[in-house]
This record gives C-alpha cells, structure tokens and sequence, in this order.
C-alpha cells in the first residue's frame, strides 16, 4: 500500500454547496509511484494501487488529475479517446478516524461505513436533501431524534448516529450488506415487504453504488 492518504474530488450532488479551502495531501511519491486514477458516477477522483490495463475505467496518474484543483470551479478533463470527465474538489478522507471509530464500535466495516457516506453526501456535512435529509450520513430530524442526534451537522454525531442506525438494519436483515444498503435508503418495511431489494429504481442504484464503493473501500484498506 501507499504510505499517503488517498485524496479525491468530490461533487456534493445537489444536497449542499463545496466546503472551501480544500486542501490536497499530495506527497512528493506521488509522482513516481505506479498509481491509477478512477472517477465515480458522482465525478470523484479516486487514487488506487490498481493496473490500469485491467479495467478501463482506471487511468494511468498523472500530474494534471490534480493540477488547478482548490476552488469552486470544477475541472474537465479530456481523456485519451477524446471522451471527458468532470471533477470536483474535496478531501474524501477527512473522516476516515471518525468513520473507523463509528464502524469499531458498532461492528460494521469501515469500508463499508464509508461507502454509505459518501453516496449520501460525498462527505459535505452541510449537505441538505430535498427530503430535508441532513448532514453527512443524510438523517431525517424524526430518526435523529430517535438516535440521539442533536446536531445532525455535526460529523461525529451524524457519523455514530448513522453507524447506530445501520448497525441495527444489519441485524434486522442478518448482516446482508446489500439489504441493509437497501433498508438505510428505502426503509427496513419496504425491504421486508418485498423480500430483498424493493423494485425502487433509486434505491437499487443507491444499493449498486453503496457496494461499489464499499468494494473499492476495502481494496485501499
């Protein structure tokens, strides 16, 4: 493994606006290390120890992935075959101490911990849903209550709140990561009612992208 953190840009999807002052690790070793490049349906640059000739949606790294990034603006790329990519800036591991916390305690992986917030908010924990949604792990005020949120903007609160929530999905269905995914998105009844993961095209994405993630969260660990 690479003895730096993994960095990344990251969109905050329409739930809140960037947090300024991004501020990129980048080590000196970056640069000579065999390194690979994938950005996420949500236009996040992840760095990963991958062969890039593998999988196609990894790109060998280079210097301009990161080059201009610390603003507002987001940064388009034009990749080899013409095609682009759109980036977005932010620091996906500013949490991870956190996230590891929350996940010890209550017996979850911490990749997969991860995975959920970062689908719920790309790690903005200002983020506000449409379905007033808050926070880094996207709790509703009546579920915060019942967790012991007081602050849902506050990461440590929301992290733990979030982290209590699916602990107790996880035994409702078993320790099945995909149904607990489900059950966080769609709610525990829904995924009852319909034996596995609800015809709900949103939440089968979010279930789809939950374990995507939560995959690539356990290879960097």
């Amino acid at each position: 493994m690479l003895g730096f953190p993994a960095v990344a840009a990251a969109r905050a999807r329409s739930l809140g606006s960037l947090a300024g002052g991004v501020v990129f690790l980048l080590w000196a070793q970056l640069a000579q290390a065999e390194v690979y490049t994938w950005v996420d349906a949500d236009g996040v640059l992840h760095f990963a120890e991958v062969d890039g000739t593998k999988d196609d949606r990894y790109l060998a790294y280079s210097d301009s992935d990161v080059e201009g990034f610390g603003g507002q603006s987001p940064k388009v790329q034009i990749l080899r075959d013409g095609s682009k990519r759109t980036l977005y800036a932010a620091d996906v591991t500013r949490y991870d101490r956190i996230l590891e916390r929350a996940a010890e305690h209550y017996q979850l992986p911490a990749a997969f911990l991860k995975a959920v917030a970062k689908v719920e908010s790309n790690f903005n924990p200002r983020a506000v849903s449409s379905a007033n949604a808050k926070g880094l792990m996207q709790i509703i005020d009546g579920t915060a209550r019942t967790l012991s949120v007081e602050d849902p903007f506050d990461p440590e609160q929301s992290i733990f709140g979030g982290a209590r929530y699916l602990r107790t999905l996880a035994n409702m269905f078993d320790g099945d990561l995909a149904l607990t995914a489900a059950a966080y998105n769609a709610g525990p009844d829904r995924v009852k009612k319909a034996g596995g993961i609800p015809k709900i095209r949103e939440t089968m994405r979010y279930v789809d992208r939950v374990l995507e993630m939560y995959r690539f969260y356990s290879r960097r660990r």
